[in-house]
């Protein structure tokens, strides 16, 4: 009987863990996708799929997909992403106050959403030159500071697949090489720069970090470039402090 508990137990954690999976893929997918494309892209049997996504469907995290054949993530997981969202910008805003207050700059919170940037939350600097960006804003990945410091947080390759998406469609040239070397960089450091590059006279410094949720995140703090290069040295020390609170946090929620 107890070898029948184990058992059970582990069949259990496999469904979850196929149903996660199930929900990824779909977020990469968000115009839904067949019971038996699902099944060939996570290497699963349809029937194994179909039942997992039954249930899913039960729940609202998935619902049928009215343009077409298949499934699409549901309207409950909207509302689970919002309050996951909603904690982490809470908990982050005292880290984004004293980040403000160490540096003078305004400093941001943002989230991965595909190929987009999204700003969540902004705690605005107190110089009269400074930089604004309004919350729900999108912003691309190549050019911020923010979108580089999040790629690096991906898998490799998916990072280089979204890179040369977003490059296609900009019309811009992507050197593979030289976007590895920048994210190792940025591994390395554990921040991203972005000078000039996303808009004319603004630069900025951010670094990214994984959440509870596993959604990845990115702060940020955008500066006038006329006068980054006095500032950078203090936010780069400011960044980093807040990196490691940031860090510190995450590891006494999971402890």
């Amino acid at each position: 009987m107890k070898q029948d508990s184990v058992e059970s137990g582990r069949s259990g954690i496999q469904v979850i863990s196929r149903a996660a999976r199930i929900l990824r893929i779909l977020k990469d997918h968000p115009k839904g996708m067949s019971l038996g494309q699902i099944a060939t892209e996570l290497g699963l049997a349809r029937s194994t799929v179909q039942r997992i996504v039954s249930a899913l469907q039960a729940e609202r995290l998935l619902i049928a997909n009215m343009m077409g054949a298949g499934v699409r993530l549901g309207p409950e997981l909207g509302a689970l992403a919002a309050a996951a969202q909603f904690n982490t910008a809470e908990q982050c805003r005292p880290v984004l106050l004293e980040l403000t207050k160490a540096t003078g700059e305004t400093s941001d919170l943002s989230v991965l959403r595909g190929d987009k940037m999204i700003f969540i939350d902004q705690v605005t600097g107190t110089h009269r030159l400074r930089t604004i960006s309004s919350v729900g804003e999108a912003f691309p990945l190549l050019t911020t500071a923010n979108g580089r410091a999040s790629l690096a947080r991906l898998p490799r390759a998916d990072a280089i697949s979204r890179a040369q998406a977003e490059a296609a469609r900009t019309n811009t040239e992507l050197d593979v090489s030289d976007f590895n070397g920048l994210l190792d960089k940025i591994s390395a450091t554990g921040f991203a720069h972005d000078l000039d590059e996303h808009a004319d006279g603004i630069s900025a410094i951010g670094f990214a970090f994984v959440d509870h949720g596993g959604e990845i995140h990115a702060i940020s703090v955008p500066v006038p470039t006329s006068r980054f290069e006095r500032q950078k040295e203090k936010i780069e020390l400011a960044i980093q402090e807040a990196s490691q609170k940031v860090t510190k946090a995450l590891q006494t929620e999971n402890a």
